[in-house]
């Protein structure tokens, strides 16, 4: 967050220890800006900079939960105040991880600051609310929308690299590969060590099927941030299809029923086919693929219902999303119980009131 600043008229002065909270954050001193905040707001509790010194403290040490109270008092006392509105959306949309309901709430401080900015005409938060708000849409799978928030957000920044950067990632959901590869392939002449474009680049060679140039862009990828692209958990072919026949016979009786004449499949990654037959496309990521009709929908007229439905699983985008063997193992189990969910008619709003997105 940006550093305030005040005139000081002794040791006593809130701005003066409001400066000591600044300095200990911008150090990178968490704990440190977090005690001595709550020291000032024991004295000043409402005032609007400390209670947003507090929440972003609380974010940083990833205590979201409490995080998430502070801005809303923080808000409550400045409710107007930009930089607030965007820290709290920004602890929404991109600390929350799978959280769809926190997306959802960040989204709408996003549109709130946004209209904010553009009353204020500050340019540069509104370029802010809009890249927050791209990324939030990407999150929720609107990637259409997202590139609408994007274009919006480089028309003020052009050269913004993470705003080109997450255009090339809605492209890439949208499954506009060629797209989305040029803007990768930019966004690295401006930045050449960008490793969220090498692994995009990376996925995108994949699917080509040049293995070379895919090992070489994840390999890149990997040596930038370890901690954001640890090496995939890999299972042997056998081992991987004893995983899945596992989390079948692990379904419970009443799913199981179900599964009469239906193949189950494993494959490296989705194609094409898979991808485009619906509208907008699923995304390239995704972990397993329901083919056929729901059996509550299937009619007896139909030829093609009575074809054999089946649920394939894709080993390398399993692979990569888990961290750990135990990791991928579970996963797989969920994936399992995903498709079988499409099969048994339910929708991506079911099956994430499920637990089962």
């Amino acid at each position: 967050m940006e550093k305030r600043t005040g005139k000081a008229s002794g040791s006593g002065d809130p701005r003066v220890r409001l400066e000591a909270v600044a300095d200990a954050f911008e150090a990178g001193d968490f704990e440190g800006a977090l005690g001595q905040v709550e020291g000032l707001l024991s004295d000043a509790p409402e005032l609007p900079e400390a209670l947003h010194y507090r929440a972003a403290a609380l974010t940083e040490l990833g205590r979201l939960e409490e995080a998430g109270r502070a801005f809303g008092l923080a808000l409550k006392a400045a409710p107007e105040d930009l930089e607030i509105l965007l820290g709290a959306a920004d602890c929404l949309v991109c600390r929350a991880g799978e959280d769809r309901e926190a997306v959802e709430e960040g989204l709408e401080l996003c549109a709130r600051g946004k209209r904010l900015a553009q009353r204020e005409q500050d340019v540069e938060m509104l370029y802010e609310f809009l890249l927050l708000e791209g990324m939030g849409l990407n999150q929720m799978g609107e990637c259409e929308q997202a590139l609408v928030s994007l274009d919006a957000a480089l028309g003020h920044m052009p050269r913004s690299v993470d705003a080109r950067l997450e255009r090339g990632i809605a492209l890439f959901e949208l499954c506009r590969f060629d797209d989305a590869r040029g803007a990768f392939e930019a966004v690295l002449k401006d930045m050449p060590d960008e490793p969220w474009a090498h692994h995009y680049l990376g996925l995108m060679a994949e699917r080509r099927g040049d293995e070379k140039e895919a090992k070489k862009r994840f390999a890149r990828a990997q040596a930038l941030v370890p901690e954001e692209f640890p090496p995939p958990v890999a299972l042997g072919e056998a081992e991987f299809d004893r995983a899945v026949e596992d989390a079948v016979k692990a379904l419970p009786q009443h799913a199981k029923q179900y599964l009469d004449n239906v193949t189950i499949a494993v494959e490296d990654i989705p194609s094409d086919e898979d991808l485009l037959g619906q509208d907008p496309p699923l995304s390239p990521s995704i972990l397993g693929v329901f083919r056929g009709t729901p059996v509550g929908e299937r009619s007896v007229t139909s030829a093609y219902d009575h074809l054999t439905a089946s649920i394939v699983l894709y080993q390398k985008n399993l692979e990569r999303f888990a961290k750990t063997r135990e990791e991928l193992i579970e996963q797989i189990g969920i994936t399992v119980m995903h498709e079988v969910g499409h099969l048994m008619g339910l929708d991506e709003d079911d099956l994430w009131q499920r637990g089962l997105d």
